[in-house]
């Protein structure tokens, strides 16, 4: 398989994440609609977590197995497991604190209430109820564009994979790998969209967050075709991991002020065997 062939490849199987994003634009979402697609999303970023973490776990592993046999130090195997911890912190304690230091900006950077006549008061109040909108509605955004980086993350080790399959010749793996992933990232759309709760985004942002998150895919595959790094890999994967559980717990977080928390853990455990049977594909191929 040729490198322009991959790259065509690659970016097959990142661009189906479109498919599910237009379903933040659909108009008036009840609430047990909503918080079904918020958990069903979680569930989706569930196994995406245990699939990432799973894929270090075996990086390092392969590295100790090496260590046992005597052909590498410990200190490649510490490393590694270095390279691991700062990675997943990154995704989780970095994501939060970078979000807490935005937030704290933008809360500064609000004007303060104006006091006066009974009709400045009022038109105090609805400037403040617009801020505050307008605040909820940027946290939303900002929450499923946090998602599409960290899905971007585990696309972009997705694609690393089909590019070194294809470089070493194996087309029939590659091949399935690409439909596996393909079929992952249209679940994936729903994902970043899931937790918007009732904010309409816009067609402009669903096409970035599109290209945020699928767009990892075919970056990868170009890359892993030329040059294959384990170190790189296990960075990428680290990173995922450790945002899409802080991801997780904002979502958690989000959904439990409603009241429909049966339907949610069903929708939770829907998404997460959707996520296990399409890569039941990726497996059925020898990924």
């Amino acid at each position: 398989m040729s490198f322009a062939e991959t790259a065509l490849l690659g970016a097959i199987a990142g661009i189906t994440i479109y498919l599910g994003l237009p379903v933040g634009r659909v108009h008036r979402i009840d609430e047990r609609l909503r918080v079904g697609l918020a958990m069903f999303s979680a569930g989706i970023l569930a196994f995406i977590f245990m699939d990432v973490t799973g894929h270090a776990e075996a990086i390092i592993q392969t590295t100790l197995g090496q260590f046992k046999a005597g052909r590498t130090g410990f200190a490649h195997v510490l490393g590694l497991f270095s390279l691991l911890a700062v990675g997943f912190v990154t995704g989780t304690a970095g994501i939060a604190g970078a979000e807490r230091r935005l937030m704290r900006g933008r809360r500064a950077a609000a004007p303060p209430i104006a006091g006066g006549a009974l009709g400045g008061l009022i038109a105090t109040d609805d400037a403040e109820l617009h801020r505050e909108a307008a605040l909820a509605r940027a946290n939303a955004l900002r929450t499923g564009m946090t998602i599409a980086f960290a899905i971007g993350l585990h696309n972009f080790a997705e694609g690393l994979a089909i590019g070194v399959s294809a470089r070493a010749g194996a087309i029939g793996l590659a091949t399935m790998l690409i439909i596996g992933f393909a079929l992952h990232n249209a679940t994936e759309g729903f994902g970043i969209v899931g937790p918007l709760g009732g904010v309409r985004p816009s067609w402009k942002w669903l096409g970035l967050a599109g290209l945020v998150g699928g767009g990892p895919t075919f970056l990868g595959a170009m890359l892993g075709y030329q040059v294959h790094s384990g170190p790189l890999e296990l960075a990428f994967y680290a990173l995922a991991g450790g945002a899409i559980l802080y991801v997780v717990g904002e979502i958690w977080a989000g959904v439990r002020r409603y009241n429909h928390r049966e339907l949610g853990l069903y929708l939770l455990a829907g998404g997460f065997l959707l996520g296990i049977a399409t890569d039941l594909v990726v497996s059925y191929g020898g990924g």
